[in-house]
């Protein structure tokens, strides 16, 4: 595999920006060195403010998993007990994991369950009213 270089953005016409490139620079990265594949995901958009993220966890216990919300970044860990069974052949991995989601300004996390191996977690994008577009009375 060839190594990746960072990507020429035209920072010149931006200011104050350098944490937003940073992370669109990290994005790329790792979706192109595939160093951040497990668990297999799906995002899924609803609507225009909720959303879904799906992971697949067959092996997982609610018990094994953690969903955190920090500072506009989930954070979703998974680490399997070892049962100390003697595998002939193990296909269905359970490692330890950290999988981490940026989320957009003003989206929060609504709920999240997990259902046979199917880790769902539910976000909306809640703006606030001073937030959104307002009609200005022409007197």
């Amino acid at each position: 595999m060839t190594a990746v270089s960072r990507i020429t953005w035209p920072r010149a016409s931006f200011v104050g920006f350098d944490r937003i490139w940073n992370e669109l620079d990290t994005a790329f990265t790792n979706s192109v060195d595939n160093t951040n594949v497990f668990p297999r995901h799906n995002i899924i958009k609803v609507d225009e403010e909720v959303y879904h993220i799906e992971l697949a966890l067959a092996g997982y216990s609610r018990g094994d998993l953690n969903v955190e919300l920090e500072d506009g970044v989930l954070v979703i860990t998974g680490e399997k007990e070892d049962e100390s069974v003697e595998y002939l052949h193990k296909g269905i991995s359970t490692k330890k994991f950290r999988r981490t989601f940026r989320l957009a300004e003003h989206v929060v996390v609504s709920g999240a369950k997990f259902v046979n191996g199917l880790l769902a977690i539910s976000l909306v994008q809640e703006v606030p009213e001073e937030k959104k577009p307002q009609t200005i009375d022409i007197k």
